[in-house]
């Protein structure tokens, strides 16, 4: 089958121009110095329909698929995994289920990039398993006030509004939960906290380009209208609808491979040692050749997912499959990059261990490794 339209080609193509010339210049200056996405690239991503690319055409969209989605964040994960990343930020909030007023000021802006989101869904507890929960919403007449801890909050203080999922129940049915949770769309100010909320930033050893948060709700207040997702429907809005999100992540994995097999490339043409390129070498050469491989594989089955995906199927399974290949590979591939380089991939002056830290990432977020191997196996073997 082929994939590759001429407009996919075109989508691809800018994508990479725009990575190759202000992508990987500002990431390779300001990630060492762990300095956050400038403004203006988020702003030339809006200008160029980065943001927009699944909204729908009538709020100033694309109208397009998870296919050209992730095509975009290959590229710019290729330069940046955060630059590659934040597209997500819109792409939350055009698929939630918001009310119509809402949809029809924000969407516009999300496309855009003016308005952006963050989720809060993991506590200092609680992972994977989202059923758990702790952070209560209490009712009180026609608000809600929130108490409690969130964790793994990234671009927190920057974005425009916060997705909180929290305990709206007051009891807690041990079999079913997953029943008493809600979620929230919490309206902010760029660059601060309302009151009622605060946080800190989390130190990472990766992932730079922006802050992710440990928040802390005190009191916060909320109208019973911004509540977006009721008791009994918010873990299944939170959880269902995943294989785009993993595609993404597959799509994030293989940029950031492809970033640094671009500079191992490079340096075994650039680096002499006993008198010839290091790039001569049947073992530098077999690497690499196995790096492009995995790579182009990972590429395939991303192609694959995708394209299912675009079709209205479910295909858990393949996406599964694919967020844990893709991470798996790119862990695999950019520490041989680094291996390549030697000592000097071990520095900063070159950005294969950019790359190396990043990948890494890709292994938890967006379901760990097990959990992919658990979705997979229960598809393959029954639950």
């Amino acid at each position: 089958m082929t994939y590759m339209t001429e407009e996919r080609q075109m989508i691809k193509d800018t994508a990479a121009q725009f990575t190759n010339e202000v992508v990987l210049p500002i990431a390779n200056e300001l990630d060492p110095k762990k300095g956050k996405i400038p403004q203006e690239i988020i702003q030339q991503m809006g200008e160029l329909g980065f943001f927009g690319i699944k909204a729908p055409v009538e709020h100033g969209g694309s109208g397009m698929g998870a296919f050209e989605y992730c095509l975009i964040a290959e590229e710019l994960s290729r330069g940046w995994m955060s630059v590659g990343s934040i597209i997500a930020r819109s792409e939350i909030g055009a698929a939630l289920k918001l009310p119509q007023e809402m949809s029809e000021r924000i969407v516009p802006k999300m496309v855009m990039g003016e308005f952006l989101q963050a989720v809060a869904l993991s506590e200092p507890d609680v992972g994977s398993d989202l059923s758990g929960v702790k952070c209560r919403g209490e009712k009180d007449g026609d608000h809600y006030v929130i108490t409690g801890s969130k964790y793994w909050c990234t671009f927190a203080d920057q974005a425009d509004a916060l997705i909180v999922l929290v305990r709206t129940s007051k009891d807690i049915d041990p079999k079913r939960p997953y029943l008493g949770l809600s979620t929230f769309f919490i309206e902010k100010e760029r660059g601060s906290f309302p009151e009622g909320i605060s946080g800190s930033p989390i130190p990472k050893i990766g992932y730079f380009g922006w802050d992710t948060y440990e928040l802390a709700f005190d009191g916060f207040r909320i109208h019973e209208d911004m509540m977006i997702s009721g008791d009994g429907t918010a873990f299944k809005d939170m959880t269902s609808g995943l294989e785009t999100p993993r595609a993404h992540t597959a799509a994030r994995s293989i940029g950031a491979a492809q970033g640094a097999l671009d500079v191992a490339i490079q340096y075994a043409q650039d680096r002499v040692q006993f008198g010839q390129p290091i790039g001569k070498f049947q073992d530098i050469r077999f690497k690499i050749a196995r790096m492009a491989t995995e790579i182009e594989a990972a590429r395939q089955l991303m192609y694959s997912v995708c394209d299912k995906i675009d079709s209205g199927g479910r295909c858990d399974k393949e996406a599964g499959m694919v967020k844990y290949y893709a991470a798996e590979m790119a862990e695999r591939v950019t520490s041989d990059a680094l291996q390549i380089l030697g000592g000097a991939g071990y520095t900063h002056h070159f950005p294969v261990e950019r790359y190396w830290r990043d990948a890494r990432l890709t292994k938890i977020f967006e379901g760990t490794s097990e959990i992919q191997l658990r979705i997979i196996s229960d598809h393959l073997l029954g639950r």
